[in-house]
């Protein structure tokens, strides 16, 4: 039985990319997923998908191809690196890049691929895993009308709210280093407000009962603090994410000669904790950078 719904693929598999390609998987859609790590693929083929060996075999057939890549970097390997889907795609498909980065970047991408006959659909994403499985993200995108309209049964199965921000690929990508400027500001701050009040003597489940109920609160406080409650560090978000995001905000912003001094202390936060070796932890782990400077003792950290 063939049907006129566009078929999708899906690049990257991970925690985001996993849940976005099932989102559309549920949608009716037929999708194809690719990734780098093999027990992705069998994971998503096992939940119904299709698996491909690499992104060229995923996007040959695909009129719509999302990519769930970490940066720029991998985005532009996998659009024109060593077998890059730039010539695999289909004329008139769709690329759709999640991955965050710098404006400027977004738009050159743009431009190499449009002049292929493709189109690019700047879209970062936010929401996180739990969402993304869900297929309730929130999508920041700009692009051609056409880029819109060849992309939007992916996008409506992906998000719950999708933002049109213009024709001009770039501005969805300035629109997400906003929300990233806000979002790591938000996680050292709550770290270093729930480290000082250990160090304080406070009892810290009522610290985060009071302040979420205060005009303190902030969402990242209150979705991250409890894994420090906890002592889990395993990665939701990941220090190294912040690492990259605020070094954009950083480039961006002295490019602009802007000062971006709460983002640039963050940013030395952030880098502190990788450092330390807790890159890949979860980016609660500031907090346990605040405890090692100043003595204070948080919850246990669970092994």
């Amino acid at each position: 039985m063939t049907t006129n719904l566009p078929r999708v693929a899906v690049i990257g598999l991970g925690s985001m990319g996993a849940g976005m390609a099932g989102s559309c998987l549920r949608a009716g859609l037929e999708t194809t997923g690719t990734d780098v790590n093999p027990d992705a693929v069998a994971r998503f083929t096992e939940a119904g998908g299709r698996g491909a060996p690499d992104a060229a075999a995923a996007a040959a057939a695909a009129d719509i191809v999302v990519s769930v890549v970490v940066n720029a970097q991998q985005t532009e390997a996998v659009l024109f690196g060593e077998g890059g889907i730039a010539g695999a795609m289909r004329p008139g498909a769709v690329f759709v890049s999640s991955a965050t980065m710098d404006p400027a970047v977004a738009r050159r991408l743009a431009a190499r691929l449009e002049a292929t006959g493709r189109h690019y659909l700047d879209a970062p994403i936010s929401g996180g895993a739990a969402r993304a499985a869900k297929g309730e993200l929130t999508i920041m995108a700009s692009g051609t009308p056409e880029a819109f309209s060849a992309a939007r049964p992916a996008l409506e199965a992906m998000a719950v709210k999708v933002y049109e921000l213009g024709e001009a690929a770039g501005t969805g990508a300035a629109f997400k280093m906003i929300n990233q400027l806000l979002a790591g500001v938000h996680i050292a701050a709550a770290c270093e407000a729930m480290t000082l009040a250990a160090k304080q003597g406070l009892d810290l489940r009522r610290v985060y009962e009071v302040i979420t109920a205060s005009a303190g609160n902030s969402w990242m406080f209150e979705n991250r603090m409890p894994h420090v409650l906890d002592g889990d560090y395993r990665p939701a978000s990941a220090v190294e994410i912040f690492v990259k995001d605020l070094g954009i905000v950083q480039d961006m912003a002295r490019s602009e000669r802007f000062p971006a001094p709460l983002a640039a202390a963050s940013l030395q936060m952030y880098l502190a904790a990788a450092g330390a070796g807790m890159g890949r932890d979860d980016d609660s782990s500031l907090a346990r950078v605040y405890a090692m400077l100043s003595g204070a003792e948080l919850p246990e950290r669970k092994q």
